[in-house]
């Protein structure tokens, strides 16, 4: 029955594998058919000069070789973990570690899933370094020390110990102490876990890693506020971000959730939009909220773990999928740790259905914010704006769209943008 474990598993590895590099080739060769006609995309016409146009092609074109390779060099770090005996040696020295302490700290456990999260963190440095100090070095993105993104590290891993092993800890003991029904209250656990983490990130954790402060008194600050008022969005307050100070890119976006949700405005956005562009990405954020998408995915996404969990319990003590990797006996640690390893190539697929439903909600939340503001302009124009100064690929291919993105790509939502001002403007002028 081994085998048949690792047949099975390799079979959608293989698989998952080569739909990656199959779209991402097809990506590239899309983008380079697009480059040659020489033809800037419609909506772009006299809002991206065809030097920045090239710049675009050139940086999607050096962010789809260097995927390749990443690729590649990630199924070979799963490869190892799984076969080359690093989870066999990391079980023999968690238990040697942790039995050490009394059964009842679940030492070994928590040991055994830190050991291997470290190992894949450690083993990805090469491909995070060089996407983000050669690739975005090379087309003026990256604004991070070598200094700086060794502490951002460094802040993770201490993150991780201090949050990751009461999580554990919980997980585990539920696991070993409330029966047949474990994963129905590790599901509760987990669920309330994520709430709390998701109170307590804009406060506790997101300002060890970015200075945040009250966005000063002014034009934007009056209308952010009078236009929350105005759809009834009751926020914590308004702020911005440095993001400056690690890249170029800009964004916003709305964190926390009851009392603690916050307005977050990175600090190049703020200079790179007009007013009316940045209040039509606020009504946007806004509409997500007001359209009950972040309850929505909550659910689907709470409905997910719990099948996950389920499908845990039923593999927790079959002996054929532990002995396959090279563990001698099923353990709850190592049940957790396989299943992590192993859920994704299996369930991959599920990829393109998940960023449907996103698509939809960016559809949805564009038109909220383009019926708030009762002009569908300002979003237009911030929508274009942030895809010439991100250099975003223009002209993506369908299939690597559908598969990737989970927004619409930026032609796609000005198009249906403009469908509602014009369904709007018929529906006022009779």
């Amino acid at each position: 029955m081994e085998q048949v474990v690792v047949g099975l598993f390799l079979t959608f590895f293989i698989l998952e594998f080569l739909v990656e590099f199959i779209l991402n080739e097809m990506n590239i060769s899309y983008v380079r058919k697009r480059w040659v006609e020489q033809k800037i995309p419609d909506f772009f016409q006299g809002k991206m000069s065809p030097k920045d146009y090239r710049k675009s092609v050139e940086y999607t074109l050096a962010k789809g070789r260097f995927q390749r390779w990443a690729e590649v060099y990630g199924a070979l770090v799963t490869l190892f973990v799984l076969f080359g005996g690093v989870l066999p040696y990391l079980d023999w020295f968690s238990q040697h570690v942790g039995g050490r302490f009394p059964s009842t700290t679940q030492a070994a456990g928590i040991l055994f899933s830190f050991s291997t999260g470290l190992i894949f963190s450690i083993l990805s440095l090469p491909t995070d370094l060089y996407s983000t100090l050669v690739i975005e070095e090379r087309f003026g993105f990256n604004k991070t020390t070598l200094k700086l993104y060794l502490t951002d590290k460094l802040k993770g891993l201490f993150l991780g110990v201090v949050i990751g092993i009461p999580f554990l800890f919980g997980v585990l003991w539920l696991m070993e102490g409330t029966g047949s029904y474990w994963w129905l209250w590790a599901f509760f656990f987990i669920f309330a876990f994520q709430f709390l983490m998701v109170m307590i990130y804009p406060t506790l954790i997101a300002p060890l890693f970015n200075k945040f402060e009250p966005l000063r008194d002014g034009e934007l600050r009056q209308r952010i506020l009078a236009l929350a008022d105005q759809v009834g969005f009751k926020t914590d307050g308004v702020y911005t971000m440095d993001g400056s100070r690690r890249s170029a890119h800009s964004n916003a976006y709305f964190t926390g959730i009851g009392k603690t949700k916050r307005i977050v405005l990175f600090d190049t956005l703020i200079e790179q939009m007009t007013i009316d562009q940045g209040l039509a990405v606020l009504a946007h954020e806004m509409g997500h909220y007001k359209m009950k998408h972040i309850r929505r995915m909550l659910v689907i996404r709470g409905i997910c773990l719990l099948v996950g969990l389920y499908i845990l319990n039923l593999l927790v003590g079959y002996e054929p999928m532990f002995r396959a990797f090279g563990l001698e006996k099923p353990s709850n640690y190592g049940a957790l740790v396989l299943f992590s390893l192993l859920s994704g190539p299996v369930t991959f697929y599920l990829n393109p259905l998940m960023n449907f439903l996103s698509r939809k909600h960016e559809y949805e939340a564009d038109r909220f914010a383009t019926r708030t503001l009762k002009d569908g302009r300002p979003m237009e124009e911030a929508l274009i704006g942030l895809t010439v100064k991100n250099l975003s690929n223009l002209t993506p291919h369908p299939w690597y769209s559908a598969y990737h993105y989970s927004h619409p790509t930026t032609a796609e939502r000005v198009s249906a943008i403009r469908k509602v001002s014009s369904s709007e403007y018929r529906v006022s002028s009779s």
